[in-house]
């Protein structure tokens, strides 16, 4: 019985799976496959995942690539605030930078927060690169229909207006949980984000979801969905 009670108290170690991105990408690949009808984040283009990649359907979104068709045919899952600034203020990162953060237990969970984890046309993930947010532009044609816009020169990136709420709520989040200082300038777009453009069905029923596999909400949505 003794055997018996001490394999019990064990068994939680062996189930038990560590918060990083390869985990929340397996997890949150099987929450987008049970919810079908979501759209990619920053075109809205609809998606599946068919296989590892993704397969996304730019007919009806009117995506056009702007250069790399490759990776515009593929889902990518990018870090809404980049992992630059949640890394850079961790040791593993000022020695090495974030390949040299790998086995940082702090930096993993960061970067595994399914919270900070939206499915995003490569192409587009990749030209936001670690740019910050902002609004400087009522034209977009980089990428086809998509009403995003990158500026490469001011290493600036305009999302389109649906998602910025999603957006606020994510930076402010980080920022609370992980004590992530934000500037003067991103507090004050965060906090303007975040109240033209409140949560909609799917960021309330998202948050829920993540809550039960990850086990924290996101409160700044929490409390604005009934």
């Amino acid at each position: 019985m003794k055997n018996i009670a001490i394999l019990l108290c064990l068994t939680p170690f062996f189930t038990y799976s560590a918060q990083n991105f390869n985990s929340a990408k397996t997890h949150l690949t099987k929450l987008y496959k049970s919810n079908p009808e979501q759209t990619e984040f920053y075109c809205g283009c609809e998606f599946s995942f068919n296989n590892k990649k993704g397969t996304i359907n730019f007919t009806k979104c009117g995506y056009k690539p702007r250069k790399n068709q490759a990776r515009a045919e593929r889902i990518e899952w990018e870090h809404v605030m980049p992992a630059e600034n949640f890394g850079r203020h961790l040791q593993c990162w000022q020695d090495g930078g974030r390949k040299n953060c790998k086995k940082d237990i702090t930096f993993n969970k960061m970067e595994g927060d399914m919270h900070n984890l939206q499915p995003s046309i490569g192409e587009v993930n990749g030209d936001r690169s670690n740019y910050h947010y902002s609004q400087f532009t009522k034209e977009f044609n980089q990428y086809g229909s998509c009403k995003t816009a990158v500026d490469f020169k001011t290493r600036k990136f305009q999302p389109r207006e649906k998602i910025r709420g999603k957006i606020a709520r994510t930076y402010l989040y980080m920022s609370d949980k992980y004590k992530i200082n934000l500037s003067d300038q991103e507090k004050r777009l965060m906090a303007a984000w975040d109240k033209m453009f409140p949560p909609e069905k799917w960021e309330c029923e998202r948050n829920k979801h993540i809550a039960k596999i990850q086990g924290n909400d996101n409160k700044f949505i929490t409390e604005q969905c009934n």
